[in-house]
C-alpha cells in the first residue's frame, strides 16, 4: 500500500509538472524529458578503471537509454509504464534489501546513468541525496 501511494504522489508530480510546462508553453527546463545523452559524450568525461562509490543524487544529469527516457522526466518521476518495477524496488528498499549499485559513466558535468533508472526515481523520492554506484569507463 505504501509503495501504491508513493507511485501515485510521484506519477501526480509528474502530470503536474507536464501541466505547468504546457500552459507556460516553455519547452525543457524542470520537469521536462529525461535527457538523453550519447555514448560518446559521455567517452568524453570518462576517468580509467572501474570504481563503486556513493555518488549525489543532483549529479546524474542523464542517460545513455532512449528506451528509459520515455519512461522518466528529468527529476526522475516515473511514466505509468514503470508502475510495477518502481514500486517492487520501493518495497525492497522499504524492507531494508541490499540494492545493487546503479552503473554510471562520468560526463564533464556528472553522469550519465546507465543502469539503475528506477533505483535512481525510488531513492529521490524517498528523500535521499546520494546513492551507491560504480562509475564505469566506456570502451573505446
Amino acid at each position: 500500500m505504501d509503495a501504491e501511494r508513493a507511485f501515485a504522489r510521484v506519477a501526480r508530480a509528474r502530470r503536474h509538472a507536464a501541466l505547468v510546462r504546457s500552459l507556460r508553453r516553455v519547452r525543457g527546463g524542470c520537469g521536462s524529458r529525461l535527457r538523453v545523452i550519447p555514448e560518446s559524450a559521455a567517452r568524453a568525461g570518462r576517468t580509467p578503471g572501474l570504481r563503486t562509490r556513493e555518488i549525489a543524487l543532483s549529479e546524474i544529469a542523464g542517460t545513455t537509454e532512449p528506451s528509459r527516457a520515455e519512461l522518466f522526466d528529468a527529476e526522475f518521476r516515473p511514466a505509468g509504464a514503470a508502475r510495477v518495477r518502481w514500486q517492487r524496488v520501493w518495497l525492497a528498499e522499504q524492507r531494508g534489501q541490499v540494492l545493487p549499485p546503479i552503473s554510471v559513466v562520468p560526463l564533464a558535468d556528472g553522469y550519465a546513468l546507465r543502469d539503475g533508472h528506477h533505483r535512481v526515481s525510488v531513492a529521490r523520492a524517498r528523500g535521499a541525496l546520494t546513492i551507491d554506484a560504480t562509475v564505469e569507463a566506456l570502451p573505446g
